[in-house]
């Protein structure tokens, strides 16, 4: 220990530090590693130093990021290396792109985007890491019109096993560029990246809030309404367990509501008006529609941003009817917070489409992205894998086999990593980490393992 402190400017911390449980505690706090070593990095020399530590002795290393960034699973050895430290962000109105530090959060990009009239390709939650985020592909608010936030990555500098600083791009150790967009954390602890940002100032943006004894009709104006829109038209639909607070109107307050949320690009609040008609002609409770400054888009999901205990399971799906519709209300027992969110949110647009540098992001021909979580009271997840196992049995026949990297949390997360892939492109990955991580040190994760020759 005494060693690697010698070379690392952050913490290193072991189990009997006072610093240590807050040091590797992140958003998730139902599953946390408990390595034997934890190190605070404040600069890529310190990722260096950790990498080669490890990988000398043969112990594996985590990488845990800002934000919600949750671990595939709970490590119980090796080095867990942090990056909350290694927080800055860099932007180039002229060339529209930013330089984005390992440890930087969406919502530190946007406000440093905002007065050059740029925005990034962010999540729903702006307190989300922006680089795991990424890496793993990065669905957000935009992403129908403009594609994935992988799609958009210009250049990454990672840290290898071998400890080596490596600045990565299209012409740069492209098969290493195209497997770590996409692939997370498998192939190395990425320290920096170079995005492109959006010419985006404002959406037209906000929720419309249903009762859930509408819950079918809103459910099936919405899949029709969705099947009808332009690319410009980022949404989502979810049915939410609301808590019982003075601060929630009566008729939804302890009881499921029904969401609709809403990211529209058409630039015109007028066009955006016309284009939500068909789900405002059914009568919110709650509309909060309008002209939203991109700085704000935060609201629109209003996701929490405390540490929570929670499971979370995902699937990718096709088109959508009203008999899915039933299969999912049949399941859901109204009242009940179990699961806690049931989310569809609408892919398609530029996301079915392959960017011009392509890379490791799967399953493009997918319609809908099925979102369960549940907060958890305690330490039994019983309950909440039950109810979740129920609805994805319900939605089978909708289902295209896949699953999104980024949603993949659940306690299954670990062994459902093939199917955010072709098995093309598995194979493809497999290969490329047998070549620079043979000895899978990075295997904390959504683990792909290196090709055995």
């Amino acid at each position: 220990m005494n060693q690697l402190a010698d070379h690392v400017t952050g913490p290193v911390l072991a189990p009997h530090d006072e610093r240590y449980d807050a040091e590797r505690t992140g958003w998730q706090i139902a599953r946390r590693h408990r390595p034997d070593l934890v190190v605070g990095a404040v600069r890529p020399a310190d990722v260096q130093a950790a990498v080669t530590y490890a990988s000398a002795r043969g112990l594996p290393v985590a990488v845990q990021g800002t934000g919600h960034a949750a671990a595939a699973v709970a490590g119980t050895s090796g080095v867990l290396i942090t990056t909350a430290r290694m927080s800055a962000v860099r932007v180039d109105a002229d060339a529209g792109t930013a330089r984005v530090a390992a440890g930087t959060r969406w919502d530190q990009v946007v406000r440093a985007a905002a007065p050059a009239g740029l925005a990034p390709l962010s999540g729903s939650a702006p307190h989300v890491g922006a680089v795991s985020y990424t890496l793993g592909g990065g669905l957000g608010l935009l992403s129908r019109t403009f594609g994935y936030a992988a799609d958009h990555v210009r250049g990454l500098d990672v840290v290898t096993a071998d400890g080596r600083l490596r600045h990565v791009g299209p012409d740069r150790e492209p098969d290493l560029f195209w497997a770590l967009r996409g692939g997370r954390d498998n192939f190395g602890v990425v320290t920096a990246m170079e995005i492109d940002l959006m010419p985006v100032t404002t959406v037209y943006g906000g929720a419309l809030v249903f009762p859930v004894e509408t819950a079918a009709d809103v459910f099936g104006t919405y899949l029709r309404w969705a099947a009808t829109v332009p690319d410009a038209m980022n949404s989502s639909i979810a049915l939410i367990a609301l808590p019982n607070s003075p601060a929630i109107p009566a008729p939804l307050r302890g009881r499921r509501s029904v969401h609709v949320r809403i990211a529209c690009t058409v630039g015109d609040p007028a066009a955006g008006e016309r284009l939500v008609a068909p789900l405002r002609a059914l009568g919110p409770s709650i509309d909060t529609l309008g002209a939203l400054a991109y700085q704000d888009a935060g609201s629109i999901h209003d996701e929490p941003a405390e540490p929570a205990a929670v499971e979370s399971d995902t699937a990718l799906l096709g088109d959508l009817d009203d008999h899915a519709v039933r299969a999912i209300l049949d399941r859901i027992s109204l009242d009940a917070a179990v699961p806690h969110v049931v989310e569809l949110r609408q892919l398609g647009g530029r996301l079915a489409h392959q960017p011009a540098v392509a890379n490791a992001v799967g399953n493009r021909d997918a319609r809908y992205l099925l979102n369960l979580v549940s907060r958890l009271a305690g330490t039994d997840t019983g309950p909440a894998r039950s109810a979740h196992t129920g609805l994805l049995d319900a939605l089978a026949p909708w289902s295209t086999g896949g699953r999104f990297l980024n949603f993949m949390n659940g306690a299954d997360a670990a062994s459902q990593v093939r199917s955010a892939y072709s098995a093309a492109d598995h194979r493809r990955l497999t290969g490329i980490k047998a070549v620079h991580d043979p000895q899978n040190v990075f295997r904390l994760n959504h683990n792909i393992p290196p090709t055995q020759n």
